[in-house]
């Protein structure tokens, strides 16, 4: 176990028409809250595979039998984005590493990487989409996210540059894919046929046709 660091995991219950809801069409709403919640899933596996000394859900909504043990569960704050991704890395005073539940595709030892300090005071895991998928900060500080504009195409660059204008050393993960789109969900669920994502995916798919 790494001692003192934290894992923190942002998300939606994943309850029909308020997850994913860009996945509609092709799939049904019903259909796009199973791929939500089969994404959390796989995203809650792997942080389970990460050494951490505390894992915590900052969730949006009410926990169900689908969290599993090991993690403590706090309600989400309230605002934009960038207030509730503050709230979240004020819930620990030690190195810590956020996610989302959107990029099932990663593993125990990216986000392992993402843990080790001991070159970096920050960590930045760009989003193809110009956000970014994971933040990790030494020293967590809420205000170096408070007013950065979120959900743009220039989001990650806003953010990174908020790092580095901060005096922080910033070193970059590898640049995934969120799951925002149908087009997202083949190319991610390509790359994991194996997960609960991947699976499902290719259970809904079959019998329609998914734009790339």
């Amino acid at each position: 176990m790494t001692s003192g660091t934290t894992l923190l995991v942002i998300a939606k219950e994943p309850l029909p028409g308020r997850v994913k809801t860009r996945l509609c069409p092709p799939f049904t709403p019903q259909e796009a809250a199973r791929l939500a919640g089969a994404a959390l899933a796989d995203t809650l596996d792997a942080v389970l595979g990460t050494p951490a000394h505390r894992r915590v859900l900052v969730l949006a909504g009410t926990p169900g039998p689908w969290v599993p043990p090991g993690f403590d569960v706090v309600e989400q704050g309230a605002g934009g984005l960038d207030e509730r991704l503050a709230a979240a890395f004020s819930l620990t005073t030690g190195p810590a590493l956020l996610i989302g539940m959107d990029t099932p595709q990663v593993t125990p030892r990216l986000l392992a990487t993402g843990l080790d300090f001991s070159t970096a005071d920050a960590w930045f895991g760009p989003a193809d989409d110009g956000g970014f998928w994971a933040l990790g900060l030494a020293s967590p500080d809420p205000e170096l996210l408070l007013g950065v504009p979120m959900s743009t195409a220039h989001t990650g660059t806003v953010q990174r540059q908020r790092l580095v204008g901060a005096g922080l050393t910033v070193r970059d993960l590898p640049l995934l894919r969120d799951v925002d789109t149908a087009a997202d969900a083949v190319a991610v669920a390509e790359q994991v046929p194996d997960s609960r994502f991947g699976t499902l995916h290719a259970a809904l798919a079959t019998d329609r046709v998914v734009a790339r």
